[in-house]
């Protein structure tokens, strides 16, 4: 069967994209190996889908090209989505930080793509393994429905990120078998772990959450941490691991908001303990007591000489941690790198080389902030795509 645009991947970017195709009078077939529609927007955002930004912008994604994404969010930007939206009646609320979410359910999400989809006549088939995809005149698909033809050619299979719902490496896969260079996948927005010695430590802290600064070099996150059985987690360190490389030390500021060297010596003649006062900043006693044992979880402020209170109220500023690694692609939110973006057209998705074949959300390398950026760049990227293939 010949259609004039097929989408591998009933995502959220391939729902787009399929939509937006179907609109301008293409015969679209929208094909996914999942049996269930856009599992990812499903369970995004606690059920309720941080489903964008309000301060998208084109530095809040990583890339080896960071300026490729400005186009397609140029193109279709968060208004553009919060319209749709509205004519379908789905309420919204700004949780913090501009991220945008369902008031009611992530599936209300998912029925409006789906809906603009049949309205635009696309023709969807779940649970369909695409086994073989070759290109002549057309592009050719071998798959478990029979085999189908088509003009243009779309992937939007997504990354490695989150393999129990279905992900899977195809998108790379066909990007090299028609010659596009892939950049190096990594785990991004994910918890890390600790070494053997600060899991000791730390662990019994598992539930503890602190609003700190992170840093690696000139980024930095003003976000919560949060202590795992593992290690770290919590919106700052899922920020910041997107720019993490293994053998790296991570930075955390435990008091941004406060000059601690100059609280420390407030408390020069204090007959009280340091974990305690501590405690009254708003630490949990037992993190107080865990991060000062071997610098003195038992010292009065009476008891800290000038030299140690400056080394102490240093290392409250810049807590050094060495992560051991990461949890991996089970925990991940989305995968970092993907299809060279210079081998695609920042203005249609396009691979410059290869007519007809085009790329679009995660499996490309374009990697968003945590709070609906990915979710953005999703919508944009299908959209464009879909007015282009």
């Amino acid at each position: 069967m010949h259609y004039d645009v097929i989408v591998i991947g009933a995502g959220a970017a391939g729902m787009m994209c399929a939509a937006t195709a179907g609109q301008r009078g293409r015969r679209v077939l929208l094909l996914d190996h999942a049996v269930r529609l856009a599992e990812k927007i499903r369970i995004s955002g606690g059920g309720r889908s941080n489903f964008t930004n309000l301060h998208v912008r084109h530095d809040c994604y990583i890339s080896e090209n960071p300026d490729f994404c400005r186009s397609a969010l140029a193109q279709y930007t968060p208004q553009h989505f919060i319209a749709l939206m509205q004519r379908y009646g789905i309420a919204y609320h700004e949780k913090k930080l501009g991220q945008l979410f369902c008031d009611d359910s992530s599936q209300q999400l998912i029925d409006m793509l789906d809906a603009e989809c049949c309205a635009a006549n696309v023709e969807r088939r779940m649970g369909v393994a695409v086994h073989k995809v070759g290109r002549n005149e057309m592009f050719q698909l071998e798959t478990s429905a029979g085999d189908f033809s088509c003009e243009s050619l779309v992937i939007a299979t997504g990354g490695l990120s989150i393999p129990q719902i279905g992900a899977t490496a195809f998108g790379y896969q066909i990007a090299e078998q028609f010659g596009l260079p892939v950049t190096k996948l990594d785990p991004a927005l994910v918890p890390l772990t600790f070494h053997v010695e600060d899991a000791a430590r730390f662990a019994p802290l598992a539930g503890v959450s602190l609003d700190t600064e992170v840093r690696i070099g000139k980024v930095r996150f003003r976000e919560n941490v949060l202590f795992t059985h593992k290690g770290l987690s919590g919106p700052a360190i899922l920020q910041i691991s997107s720019y993490w490389q293994p053998g790296q030390e991570i930075v955390i500021d435990l008091l941004p908001d406060l000059d601690a060297e100059a609280w420390l010596e407030e408390r020069a003649s204090s007959e009280q303990l340091l974990a305690n006062a501590m405690a009254e900043l708003g630490w949990p006693k037992r993190f107080a007591e865990a991060w000062l044992d071997g610098q003195g979880a038992n010292v009065r402020g009476k008891d800290l000489a000038p030299k140690k209170r400056s080394q102490l109220a240093q290392a409250l500023h810049n807590w050094r941690v060495l992560p051991n690694g990461t949890q991996g692609y089970k925990k991940a939110e989305v995968t970092r790198g993907g299809v060279s973006t210079r081998a695609l057209s920042s203005k249609t998705m396009m691979a410059n080389d290869v007519p007809g074949l085009f790329f679009i959300g995660e499996v490309v390398d374009i990697t968003g902030w945590l709070g609906g950026y990915n979710f953005q760049w999703a919508w944009s990227s299908g959209f464009v795509a879909g007015k282009n293939c």
